[in-house]
């Protein structure tokens, strides 16, 4: 998910601010201002900017909301008189909070309605249809939101429509303040107000004039519009996060372009994906997978070439002398029109699986010229002695350990923009406490932002994952200054002499990554981990780490790297180590009849989903978000549902907008196959906030969670298995994303699982949901996994897999200094005694590293001296 807006002045964007900011349990809030608690005593009502602000953030700190929200919007509104020294701010400094104000007390929709009556009275309707849009789809029955439509677009009008009412006219400007106000505890100062009745066009409040868009998305109408117009429009709509429109205007661009504006398509098929926007029966996500597979096949054929391999190539490509690369080096012309994460979610068939390398390769091959374009569409020059040579590098580290006669630390680093609330932080922080410091001294470097100090003490309660692995680490190395110029970082790292450097973002986090550093080939060895479940496909990238189940080497032509086989699953996870996760139970605690939700009790069925069902017999989930769904996948979820009478099954609304879509998908197939009452039988559940909430939730609300396929949970999927609920899994795809629970449940014992295509995948789910004894079994092996201590499961063990990736890394090392090319390594498994973790070793590793920091510290200290 994108970060939060950083130059409202510059552009605006507070759709995206406010679903990013406020909505998704992984993303941070940047406010940074703070004012001591003691600070302020008293507060009399003013129109200064500045003092508004304080009082705010005052308010907020005493978890005072109503009354915050108040002095932080008149902050908001009020920004550009604040010109006094030492007095000016940024406006988000006052938006993010006051957005926060009303999540916190769960009353977005009431904000959205705010901001959309007053845009609307100002003359801004774009910008007050775009929150009236979110408002009304976060909430459909919202009082203020209906009235505000209704009074907007007539009684029967809808959002978008021609408005009904002249915004300019005084009397209708007093309605539209009527209703804001309606929504809102307080008087605005400052902002134009019922009383004033101040003409937009008369006002130099430049913080609204913001909202006067001048992109062609103000001009909303589509008519005579060129394919390359469309596109922008189209792209507009999605920057705001109205989806719907962003699909069917990047269809009118792709049509009108006669399909040859294969950006344009590409996209229109995205959005519908996302939405669930599957046509008849699901024909149309036929039709676009074709298309899909179709264009990629066509611009492979046209951009991609190998290039003979000659040794500056290599230099200029970052890749080592002595490998073979299929007989030479891929070139690129252009990018393919998908984007690689994109292809994550499409369901292509094993015969086109290759056509997501291709999608990557295009992406890693262009990745770092597109990171030297400057604004006036002139690509800069690269310095000189970039990319960095392996073959110098290659001299270097051999001729050093020489010289030493104590064997020194490999030097280790990670780099990625989320070292914060991100999922892969949730997974992967803990590994940072258990790195042997005799073996390994680990540099982080952090391209993202840290999280706000109120996110973390709100929505976090406390707990903060960066500071985490700060407490655990050698060297955290803050560069989010550098996270746009890679070649500062690029040198920054290598100065560092950086022997191994693991990358945590792969193509997933666009926008906010370091585009293009590890093309520059920092270091000698570089590694691709984690985060994106498919290869870079980088020549420059060596390896990835993996498993034997998910990356067999019969799939190795799908990958440009080598493998690293780590035993017992590739993915870390933390779950058995964080005291805020809450480890499952055997028995549920019973709910009392006709009390409210609580998270950890009652049992799946009598929680049935939060929905009014009675007499539930089983309960099926998938909280993935719907990119990953797709027709195949919930036709067997019907079936399935059809066979265990009584059953139900639990999603998550992600997006909101794509439940009336997969609702209709789902009645078209009750009238075709005559089965009544489906739609009643699929629930949806929000998004909890917090991270320990949401995966608390599965114990309480799932008995089985059905995987999507190809595109499986991931961090959802540990959740659940950490919660006692089996995941009932494909295993016939070749994509790695589409292979990761298929491990999971061979290391966890539940082979069986395992299904091998369509029909066995609906078998075993049948027979989960009405055989309660073999029900029963799964679900008790699976949680005396999650409890086991002496010595704990290899599946949850973070020391032990410590401890196989230090291994690796250590192997490909040894490989790189005996002028050995890059090759698949695996892990060797160790006897059970000596490799498993015990109660007793855990506080022993950790102060272990604890104490090597605390003697690297001193030593800083006396050479400083």
């Amino acid at each position: 998910m994108g970060q939060a807006v950083t130059g409202i002045i510059r552009r605006l964007n507070l759709a995206v601010l406010l679903l990013m900011a406020s909505l998704h349990p992984f993303t941070r809030v940047h406010l940074p201002f703070a004012v001591a608690l003691d600070d302020i005593h008293s507060f009399d009502e003013t129109t200064d900017g500045y003092a508004n602000l304080q009082e705010g953030t005052r308010l907020f700190q005493l978890q005072k909301y109503n009354e915050a929200s108040a002095y932080l919007w008149r902050a908001v509104l009020l920004q550009e008189q604040a010109k006094e020294p030492g007095k000016t701010y940024d406006v988000n400094e006052a938006f993010n909070p006051f957005l926060q104000c009303y999540h916190i007390q769960n009353k977005l929709v009431d904000a959205l309605v705010l901001i959309s009556a007053e845009s609307y009275a100002r003359g801004q309707a774009s910008m007050g249809e775009m929150y009236l849009t979110r408002a009304i789809a976060t909430d459909a029955n919202h009082e203020q939101a209906i009235k505000l439509k209704r009074f907007v677009y007539g009684e029967y009008g809808a959002v978008g429509d021609e408005l009904k009412v002249d915004v300019d006219n005084d009397l209708i400007k007093n309605q539209l303040w009527l209703i804001r106000d309606s929504v809102d505890a307080f008087k605005l100062e400052g902002s134009a107000t019922s009383e004033s009745a101040i003409s937009s066009d008369d006002t130099d409040d430049d913080f609204w004039n913001q909202f006067k868009e001048t992109s062609a998305a103000a001009d909303n109408s589509v008519d005579n519009k060129s394919p390359e117009e469309l596109y922008n429009i189209a792209t507009s709509y999605f920057n705001n996060k109205n989806l719907t429109y962003a699909s069917e205007v990047f269809e009118l661009s792709c049509q009108k372009s006669g399909e040859t504006l294969s950006p344009a398509c590409a996209n229109a098929v995205y959005l519908r994906t996302n939405l669930c926007d599957w046509g008849e029966a699901g024909k149309g996500f036929d039709k676009d997978m074709r298309t899909i597979a179709q264009i990629t096949q066509r611009e492979s054929q046209q951009y991609r070439s190998i290039v003979t391999a000659s040794d500056g190539l290599r230099r200029q490509n970052g890749l080592h002398d002595e490998m073979e690369y299929d007989g030479g080096v891929i070139h690129w012309k252009r990018a393919t029109s998908v984007h690689p994460h994109m292809m994550l979610g499409y369901p292509l068939n094993n015969s086109n699986s290759v056509l997501k390398r291709y999608a990557a390769e295009s992406m890693a091959s262009l990745d770092e010229v597109r990171a030297r374009i400057d604004d006036d569409g002139s690509i800069k020059s690269l310095p000189d002695g970039l990319p960095y040579s392996v073959a110098d590098m290659r001299k270097k580290y051999p001729e050093q350990s020489k010289k030493v006669d104590v064997k020194r630390p490999l030097k280790v680093g990670f780099v990625g923009c989320g070292f914060n609330s991100k999922a892969v932080m949730y997974l992967s922080q803990d590994i940072f406490r258990f790195f042997d410091p005799s073996l390994v001294e680990i540099h982080i470097f952090s391209t993202g932002r840290p999280d706000h100090p109120l996110f973390i003490q709100g929505t976090m309660r406390g707990v903060d994952w960066r500071q985490n692995v700060i407490d655990n680490v050698d060297y955290f190395h803050d560069v989010n200054h550098l996270q746009g110029d890679h070649v500062r970082l690029a040198r920054f790292i290598h100065d560092q002499e950086i022997q191994i450097l693991i990358e945590w973002d792969g193509y997933a986090r666009q926008g906010e990554r370091a585009a293009g550093l590890m093309a520059l080939r920092p270091c000698p060895i570089q590694i691709l981990h984690q985060e994106f479940l498919m290869t870079s496909g980088a020549q420059y990238i060596d390896y990835i780490i993996t498993d034997k189940v998910v990356s067999p080497l019969r799939l190795e032509h799908l990958y440009t790297e080598k493998f690293i086989y780590l035993p017992n699953h590739f993915f870390s996870k933390g779950h058995a180590l964080q005291k805020e996760v809450a480890p499952p139970s055997f028995e549920y605690i019973p709910k009392i009849e006709g009390s409210d939700f609580q998270l950890g009790v009652g049992s799946p069925q009598e929680n049935a989903c939060l929905s009014s069902n009675d007499n539930v017999s089983f309960v099926y989930c998938n909280f993935n978000k719907f990119l990953k769904h797709n027709p195949e996948t919930t036709l067997s979820w019907i079936r399935i549902l059809h066979e265990v009478p009584k059953s139900i099954i639990c999603l998550l609304e992600n997006p909101k907008d794509g439940i009336p879509n997969l609702r209709k998908f789902i009645s078209e197939i009750e009238a075709k196959h005559s089965v009544p009452n489906l739609n009643s039988r699929i629930h949806f559940l929000p998004w909890e906030q917090n991270p320990f909430d949401h995966q608390r939730r599965s114990h309480s609300l799932c008995n089985v969670m059905l995987d999507s396929h190809p595109y499986n949970g991931h961090t959802t999927a540990q959740d659940a298995l950490y919660a006692g609920v089996p995941i009932v899994t494909r295993s016939d795809g070749d994509d790695m994303s589409s292979r990761v629970s298929t491990s999971a449940n061979e290391v966890l014992g539940l082979e069986e699982l395992n299904a091998n295509g369509v029909s066995e995948y609906e078998h075993i789910a049948i027979r989960l949901g009405n055989d309660a004894t073999w029900f029963s079994s799964i679900r008790s092996k699976l949680i005396h996994t999650c409890l086991q201590k002496d010595p704990m499961h290899p599946y949850w063990d973070v020391p032990r897999y410590v401890k196989n990736f230090e291994k690796g890394l250590g192997m490909a090392w040894e490989a790189f200094l005996s002028e050995r090319p890059p090759d698949h390594i695996e892990i060797p498994v160790d006897g059970e005694q000596n490799s498993a973790t015990f109660q007793e070793e855990l506080s022993m590793m950790e102060s272990k590293r604890r104490d090597m920091k605390r003697l690297k510290k001193k030593r800083s200290m006396n050479n400083e001296l």
